[in-house]
């Protein structure tokens, strides 16, 4: 797991619903600090695991963004419950880079999931804090936040994601990414492993 690194759309894993953690062993504290760490290097405030190629519900959150700064936080096998309210604000996506899009979200939620020691939490939720949980479990739910987006507001990305769209085939053409089968199968395997 040493070469985790962060999957940019339209990569298949993106889209893949993540599958609850079973275990909680070395190898997920591992796999935590790593992300932690590739979620500073790319100046982001959360991580699910399905952003680094992984199929688990779990993700990560420091809202202050920085290594030494904040409260580093992980949640595994989320739930949100009790949405109230409706804001809409600018986000960004570590698997979209550079592209930012107006989403409308619940402004409070109801966050349950484990803490890495495998303890229970109870979250209640608003603000940046509850947008963030929103965002990172609609990817381990398989969502983007442009699937999200209004008409207008997709329309003002449309050109971004070809470029992304352009890359990725790109890259796979070349070797660098493997193709859907193989992606399928190396899934499926990991969630054998802990899922």
């Amino acid at each position: 797991m040493d070469n985790l690194k962060i999957i940019l759309y339209p990569h298949p894993t993106l889209r893949h619903v993540s599958k609850p953690l079973k275990r909680i062993d070395a190898e997920v504290q591992a796999i935590v600090r790593k992300m932690f760490e590739l979620m500073y290097e790319h100046r982001g405030v959360g991580l699910a695991a399905n952003q680094v190629d992984l199929p688990y519900r779990l993700f990560i959150v420091n809202l202050a963004g920085k290594s030494g700064e904040g409260e580093e936080l992980v949640f595994i096998n989320p739930v949100l419950s009790r949405p109230r309210g409706l804001a809409e604000a600018e986000e960004g996506c570590l698997s979209l880079p550079e592209l930012y899009a107006p989403v409308k979200r619940a402004e409070k939620i109801t966050l349950d999931a484990f803490n890495l020691q495998g303890e229970g939490v109870h979250r209640e939720l608003d603000g940046l804090f509850a947008r963030v949980a929103q965002h990172e479990t609609d990817h381990l739910d398989g969502k983007l936040l442009i699937d999200r987006l209004s008409t207008t507001a997709e329309l003002g990305v449309r050109e971004s994601l070809a470029h992304f769209e352009d890359d990725f085939q790109s890259r796979r053409a070349h070797g660098d990414i493997p193709n859907d089968t193989a992606i399928g199968a190396r899934l499926k395997e990991l969630e054998k492993a802990r899922a």
